[in-house]
This record gives C-alpha cells, structure tokens and sequence, in this order.
C-alpha cells in the first residue's frame, strides 16, 4: 500500500504541489492525471525518494526513505536510465542481486521474452533504442517483485505489442495484490486498466474517484479531466 499524507513541496517560495494526500491500496491500479506544471512530476519525485518535502509517505506502513520501505518498492521511469557498459541481462542481474534475490534466473528469461529482448540480453545499454530500455527498465522493476510500483509515463517509446504485454502485467500485478499508479497524460491509454483516477492541478488533487463511483455517476474520465483542469 502507497499512503501519501499531506504532502507539499515548495520551490522558491512556489508551491508546487500544495497539502496533497491519497491512497493506492494493495491490488488497486491508480491512474495519476494532471496538465503540464500540475505538480505531477514533483509528487513522484517526492514519492521515490528524490526530494525533499513536507507531509509523510508511507511505502507498506514504513516511510518511504527507509530501506524497509525501499524493498518494496519498484519505479519505472519516464526517460531510462541504464549503464552504458552493462549488458541488458546484467542489469536485470544487477538488480536481483541489489535485492539479494537468488532464484531470479527463470524469471529474468520469462520478462525478457514477453518484451522481445532474450535475443538482445548481450547489447550493452548504449546500444539500444529508447524502447528497448524502456523494456530494460520495466524488467528491472519487476525482477524485484515489488509490492508497490510507480510507472511515470511507461507506454512511451514501447511499440505496440510492448503495450499489449505492458497492460497484461498491470493486470497481473494487479491480481497478485500489487499497489500500482501510473502517471500519464494519455488517458486512452489507461481507460481500461484504472480502479481510482487522481487527477492533479495547480499543485493539489483536484479530482478523486473510483472507477465505480464514476460508472454510478454516469461520468466521463476525460470530461472530468478536462473539466476540472480548463476551470
């Protein structure tokens, strides 16, 4: 479970994200919404560990720096960031090892072919595309079996089928009882994955609701969404 509890963040006296608080519970798909400069960016940085703020986050009942919290917690995100020098297979290795995971091996084969990258596992990282290492990087995040995951934008630079087999996983973590938030500006691309929709402006939720609130109310995602954002 992700618990995010009055959480602000104030850069040179601009409040970019401004007493924010929600919950992912375990086996909940959250979709993260928000225009540009809505305070996205900066809540997940915040939630990954990267800035410092006010409030609490709270990674399966422990805050989110310690390395209790850290554990389980996996993060995918918007631009790669591999070793030039590693192959794709030893970042996976790198990662299960950071973890002290020893029985990775047929799982590390199993990520690898679903994303089309066993026949690739030898490329060093400066060898592959974009998409490639976005692959690289959701494998890394999963290798480590998470029990709560943060993907910030993952369906760019995947090709089509890296996205079906993407949409599968989220609903395989899902089942499995997984906490996951996706942070997106393309709303299609999630419409039909999402159990609660956060939607972000001028650096406080603005909108918060489960997708069956939302069917009971007879509402659009993407009215709401523009709605709320256009004022």
């Amino acid at each position: 479970m992700l618990s995010v509890n009055n959480l602000s963040k104030i850069y040179n006296k601009f409040k970019a994200v401004d007493n924010v608080s929600f919950e992912v519970n375990n086996g909940e798909i959250a979709v993260l919404l928000g225009p540009n400069g809505a305070g996205k960016s900066t809540t997940i940085k915040s939630i990954v560990g990267l800035l410092k703020f006010e409030g609490e986050i709270k990674i399966c009942n422990n805050l989110n720096k310690t390395i209790e919290a850290k554990r389980n917690f996996a993060y995918v995100p918007e631009v790669p960031a591999l070793y030039e020098l590693l192959t794709v297979y030893e970042h996976i290795e790198y990662m299960a090892k950071a973890y002290s995971i020893d029985d990775y091996k047929d799982k590390a084969e199993e990520l690898l072919k679903r994303f089309d990258l066993w026949d690739k596992k030898d490329k060093l990282g400066r060898e592959l595309s974009k998409g490639m290492q976005q692959k690289v990087s959701i494998c890394c995040s999963l290798i480590i079996n998470p029990k709560v995951i943060l993907f910030d934008e993952p369906m760019i630079g995947l090709d089509p089928k890296a996205i079906k087999e993407l949409k599968k996983i989220f609903l395989e973590l899902r089942e499995q009882g997984v906490a996951i938030i996706i942070s997106t500006h393309i709303i299609d691309s999630i419409n039909e994955l999402w159990d609660k929709a956060l939607i972000m402006n001028e650096g406080k939720i603005v909108f918060s609701r489960t997708r069956q609130e939302l069917i009971d109310r007879n509402e659009s995602l993407e009215e709401i969404f523009f709605e709320v954002t256009e004022g």
